[in-house]
């Protein structure tokens, strides 16, 4: 299928590795130019080479801490006149909702949360006057069904779907949309920093806490960054002009719900 976005520029964060990366690739495999952000320059510029390299496509680089005010006035000036955005950062760390003071819940609401609005803030604008764009915010399954070990994440990220929820159905006339994609464990750094946590946790090896946790899983396995983004691709395809402030579960059934 052709996504009919081949030529549009889009931001993707957190994008030289993981599922930043895989949103980052598969938006270059239709024709789209890229400019990728990261915090590590080394990583980034490895990545940004690959993908020139592999699909062709104009890539600009950004090394930057996203969720500072610099960081994000970085990627906005490089990103200006930006069709896509997808919002990307890491999580915060696990523990006990008994281990976390106020400052910890402002630094998961500044990376999870105050980052993507943002960012949205600064380049949907100019999207709407235009008349198309697209933003998909990569999320956690955790807003669906709350991870007792991630409460940082769930509060963070659950203000973040709620924001997107009203602020979505206000711009969709414009000829934007913005959706959230809700990812699972995936084989990337996230399920090796929590595989190593119930490791260290339980006593056991990292093979058997990866074992465990993929028999929770109905499909039997960590997804993929490439299959992750293949459905970023379409989420930021001209044919997804009709799905407004949705939250699309990639968890291989993880989370067992009707709804």
């Amino acid at each position: 299928m052709d996504l009919g976005i081949k030529g549009k520029r889009a931001l993707v964060c957190a994008s030289s590795k993981g599922l930043g990366r895989g949103c980052a690739e598969a938006l270059a495999a239709e024709g789209v130019d890229l400019v990728l952000n990261a915090r590590g320059a080394e990583a980034l510029e490895a990545t940004a080479t690959a993908i020139r390299t592999k699909y062709g496509v104009d890539v600009v680089t950004v090394a930057a801490d996203v969720t500072t005010p610099e960081g994000q006035q970085a990627v906005i000036k490089a990103a200006h006149g930006a069709d896509i955005l997808v919002t990307n950062a890491g999580g915060p760390p696990p523990g006990s909702w008994t281990d976390w003071d106020r400052d910890d819940f402002i630094a998961a609401l500044d990376a999870n949360m105050l980052t993507p609005i943002a960012l949205i803030q600064g380049l949907v604008p100019a999207m709407m006057d235009r008349g198309w764009g697209r933003v998909v915010n990569i999320t956690s399954g955790s807003v669906k069904a709350p991870i007792p070990i991630l409460g940082l994440s769930n509060a963070a990220r659950t203000g973040l779907t709620g924001f997107v929820a009203g602020t979505s159905r206000q711009i969709a006339g414009s000829g934007v949309t913005i959706n959230n994609l809700l990812p699972g464990i995936h084989a990337t750094d996230r399920a090796i920093q929590l595989d190593t946590g119930v490791s260290t946790a339980q006593g056991i090896s990292m093979e058997q806490a990866k074992t465990n946790r993929e028999a929770t899983i109905p499909a039997g396995r960590y997804g993929t960054a490439l299959e992750f983004g293949s459905a970023c691709a379409f989420l930021c395809s001209d044919h997804a002009g009709f799905i407004v402030g949705q939250n699309l579960l990639l968890d291989g059934g993880a989370v067992n719900a009707t709804l």
